[in-house]
């Protein structure tokens, strides 16, 4: 079983059409899933991303924000060099609550601490985890600037953010290398930024393309129905699905074979 891949837009990275998110290896207080779990095991994780890459899944993404989702990545990773990484900055978990930083020395620090986490010398993007406030992030804090020089060191290929208003997903498409929205059938706000990137030739990645797993539990949808709408749009490299569950990534995958392979 292999899956599509996709470049994202200029930057040049190539991507399976479906990327695995790691939320739930390392975080289980907070998040927005209609039902709670257990943070697994060790040999579960190793047994999932051994899964997923036969499955010809190569993207993987996580955060600081996700508990202890980096270290356990950098653990139990194999042959980190065939895997595309997806880390993020500004958001910190602590204590049951987030909190968000933009400075520069805070992303700088931050890189570095993943850097450590992941066991890597690089990363290949990494997205500001945006508070809400996505154009005050890009237009008032030195995030952007920090991350840019990080990227001519060569630590970082290709920076981007994760944003949640459709004006900073705009401004964030002509200003960085990737961008990732919201975007299911229940939330199609982020169209105009989806088409930007498209004109400008820069990446997209599809978050909450299940709706956090409410959208699979309403009688009218179901999660191939989703990744069928996110994937046929135009300008989308992939669509990032959080699972701890191998049935469920696989379902995942072959839904995905059906749109894109």
């Amino acid at each position: 079983m292999s899956l599509a891949k996709r470049v994202l837009g200029q930057c040049g990275i190539e991507v399976s059409c479906l990327g695995l998110g790691t939320v739930k290896f390392g975080r289980n207080q907070g998040v927005k899933y209609p039902a709670g779990f257990s943070l697994p095991e060790d040999k579960e994780i190793l047994s999932l991303l051994s899964q997923a890459k036969e499955l010809g899944i190569n993207l993987l993404d996580t955060a600081p924000a996700y508990g202890i989702s980096e270290q356990r990545l950098g653990r139990l990773l194999q042959n980190r060099q065939d895997w595309v990484i997806c880390t993020k900055v500004g958001e910190e978990f602590t204590g049951g609550k987030s909190f968000y930083n933009f400075s520069a020395e805070h992303t700088r620090q931050s890189i570095e601490r993943s850097l450590r986490e992941l066991k890597t010398d690089y990363l290949d993007i990494v997205l500001i985890h945006s508070d809400g406030a996505d154009l005050r992030i890009i237009e008032s804090s030195d995030c952007i600037e920090t991350l840019m020089q990080m990227q001519k060191d060569g630590l970082i290929k290709a920076i981007g953010m994760s944003t949640k208003t459709v004006d900073g997903g705009i401004k964030a498409v002509e200003l960085l290398d990737i961008v990732m929205v919201t975007y299911n059938p229940s939330n199609v706000d982020d169209e105009k930024v989806i088409d930007s990137a498209l004109a400008l030739n820069k990446g997209i990645l599809i978050k909450k393309a299940l709706n956090s797993g409410h959208d699979c539990i309403a009688s009218n949808n179901s999660a191939e129905n989703n990744l069928r709408f996110a994937l046929s749009r135009a300008g989308v490299g992939s669509v990032i699905v959080g699972t701890i569950n191998p049935a469920h990534l696989e379902e995942n995958v072959r839904a995905v074979q059906q749109i894109d392979g």
